[in-house]
């Protein structure tokens, strides 16, 4: 019987994961959509992509790649959360570029609110499937790791110092840069670290299962 709820426990913790995941990819369209100047990891993706055969969607791909890979070097766990993401949400975005209805945005006083709505669904949909315990994506693995290693500092401090590292090498790449990526740099951790405040919720304090945990409660082994 514990064996049979500890497979649904994962099972249903896939759907969070899923979940939470089309919640933060729409919250990356609507940065997007604001069109007031490119997040820092669209803007080193489109940098890799203006110097590479690659596309948008490659590059992130790639971007995520390397990014797991310092996340093993930290020491992080990597989970089935960590794979989903990395599969998942650049087609999420693109499927939320696709299917907006709405023609190319060009008012910076509607572009503002937008892109900080986006932060918000941003940091919900990372508590959605942070909750899953079942190890974070790439990106949000290092933001973890580094909290981690800078357990003084606020979570949402920590990511505003890795986006500014990020946008540096995306801008220095050439990458679109403009008003909506500095929101997106001090903006966004700022955001998260409200909303993360107001629900109660502290992503360092969570307990991940790693892939061979993980695999091991599926087969029934303890």
């Amino acid at each position: 019987m514990e064996k049979n709820k500890a497979r649904v426990s994962i099972i249903l913790g896939w759907v969070r994961i899923v979940l939470g995941l089309l919640i933060f990819s729409f919250g990356v369209h609507l940065t997007i959509y604001a069109n007031i100047g490119l997040a820092p990891w669209d803007c080193l993706g489109m940098g890799i992509a203006n110097h590479t055969p690659f596309s948008y969607g490659i590059s992130m791909t790639l971007i995520a790649v390397t990014v797991l890979g310092v996340d093993i070097l930290l020491k992080e766990r990597i989970g089935f959360g960590t794979v989903i993401d990395a599969l998942l949400t650049g087609n999420f975005v693109q499927l939320f570029n696709d299917l907006n209805p709405f023609p190319e945005n060009d008012k910076l006083w509607l572009g503002v609110p937008v892109m900080l709505a986006g932060f918000v669904f941003m940091a919900l949909g990372m508590w959605v499937y942070m909750l899953a315990e079942q190890c974070c994506g790439p990106r949000d693995s290092l933001l973890i790791g580094l909290g981690k290693r800078l357990p003084k500092i606020p979570i949402g401090i920590v990511e505003v110092l890795l986006w500014g590292a990020v946008l540096l090498l995306g801008w220095l790449l050439g990458g679109k840069v403009g008003i909506g990526t500095l929101l997106s740099t001090f903006g966004a951790g700022l955001v998260m670290q409200l909303v993360y405040s107001i629900i109660k919720f502290e992503p360092r304090k969570l307990r991940h299962r790693g892939l061979a945990e993980t695999v091991r409660l599926l087969l029934g082994k303890t």
